[in-house]
């Protein structure tokens, strides 16, 4: 377990002292240069994200909740609609992009969110429970720092994002998933 508390404090450590230490950020990037204090960024996300992988089978399994068999339907559908906006994050932007304002965050929200749904072990909430809070609390520092969203675009921007993500669910559902995450998705 203590691998993967580590893991966690180290991985969200970087993404929060990005997200809301902008002083002390600015102050580093001034001293070492931005290809640098990224490539320092960079390691110390993957060395967090490296430990959360290593540490997540001796994590406690211990259930704290079941939800019903059905509620992984919902999770499905959650997931989707994720990965589309994921997908309208990265794509050239449409109205979704626009709507959602930081459609990177909401996505990653809206994956976390349904992954609580139908992982009720110690670990699982814990790692979820981390990505929502850390795209909660990055959401909140954005919009305090005035950081500007996304301009709408065209309707067919959208339609890209959405098979984009349509395409990338699929690849994790029928093939992906197992080796992601050690567990094969069902109908």
């Amino acid at each position: 377990m203590t691998l993967f508390l580590l893991g966690l404090v180290v991985f969200f450590g970087s993404h929060l002292f990005t997200a809301l230490a902008r002083g002390p950020r600015e102050a580093l990037v001034a001293r070492l240069g931005a290809g640098p204090y990224k490539g320092l960024y960079s390691l110390a996300a993957l060395a967090g994200f490296a430990l959360i992988v290593i540490g997540w089978r001796g994590a406690d399994a211990t259930i704290v909740y079941t939800t019903p068999e059905w509620m992984r339907h919902v999770t499905y559908l959650l997931v989707l609609a994720a990965l589309i906006l994921l997908a309208s994050a990265y794509l050239p932007k449409g109205k979704l992009a626009a709507a959602a304002k930081h459609p990177m965050l909401a996505g990653v929200k809206l994956w976390a969110f349904a992954h609580l749904l139908v992982n009720g072990e110690v670990r699982s909430i814990l790692l979820f429970g981390s990505f929502l809070a850390f795209a909660v609390v990055d959401r909140i520092a954005v919009k305090k720092r005035g950081e500007p969203t996304p301009t709408t675009g065209p309707v067919s921007n959208d339609f890209i994002a959405a098979i984009a993500g349509l395409g990338l669910w699929l690849a994790i559902f029928f093939v992906l998933h197992p080796y992601i995450a050690g567990v094969a998705l069902r109908p």
